[in-house]
């Protein structure tokens, strides 16, 4: 397929006008006052979510070029995601501020490579500010409350954020799983976890939960693979 070749102000007002239809759609669900989004899903119900890397990774635009600056926000809120956790909404602003304020100075007759060191020393400034201004988590309350805004406001998550984090510290290991029940819960595990489950259903125990629990079991540890009873 041939390819379609576009430069100077052509091109950086197709990937604004992307950059801008994916931030706006985003920015929507920015801060604890945030707003929802309905997601349309090809097969069962709509996703509601107040998540910006969420709404970011649902966004295709028909135009390429378009559809290319969305995708350079996108791979923004990704990053922020996979580093931080969170802050992928205020990332996306940020990232569409810095590329429609630079386009223009571009087409106002800046150089490009003075604007980019321009924004790298801000990065660093900012950065370092940003230290400064920063607070650190010091009790349950104030990590149930991060956790709260980060869960949609939903205080039950926030509470028990806090508490996983009050049991396994802040270098503990948290994972969060769809529970086959209706309630919510937290379960804390002591020691190594392997992703096994019980071979047969007759080992549960707890049947409204399908676990199966035992006490201080006896635990054989083989280095050939057992396939029936009889390599034992």
């Amino acid at each position: 397929m041939a390819k379609q070749l576009l430069y100077g102000d052509t091109a950086r007002a197709s990937i604004l006008k992307g950059v801008n239809q994916l931030a706006d759609a985003v920015k929507a669900t920015l801060g604890p006052k945030g707003r929802n989004a309905i997601l349309d899903k090809k097969f069962g119900a709509p996703t509601i979510t107040k998540d910006g890397v969420t709404v970011a990774k649902e966004v295709e635009l028909k135009n390429p070029y378009e559809n290319m600056g969305a995708q350079l926000v996108r791979e923004v809120a990704s990053k922020t995601s996979d580093t931080a956790g969170d802050g992928t909404t205020t990332a996306t602003v940020l990232a569409q501020a810095i590329f429609r304020e630079g386009a223009k100075n571009i087409t106002a007759g800046a150089n490009p490579m003075e604007i980019k060191r321009g924004i790298d020393k801000a990065v660093e400034a900012v950065t370092a500010e940003l230290k400064k201004l920063s607070k650190p988590c010091q009790n349950k309350t104030e990590i149930s409350q991060v956790g709260t805004i980060s869960a949609n406001n939903d205080k039950t998550i926030g509470d028990l954020i806090a508490e996983a984090m009050e049991k396994v510290g802040k270098d503990g290991v948290i994972t969060v799983e769809e529970a086959k029940s209706m309630t919510t819960s937290l379960d804390v595990v002591e020691g190594m976890q392997f992703d096994r489950g019980y071979i047969s259903p007759y080992f549960v125990t707890n049947a409204e939960r399908m676990e199966c629990s035992v006490e201080e079991p006896l635990i054989l540890i083989n280095e050939k693979k057992i396939s029936s009873m009889k390599d034992l």
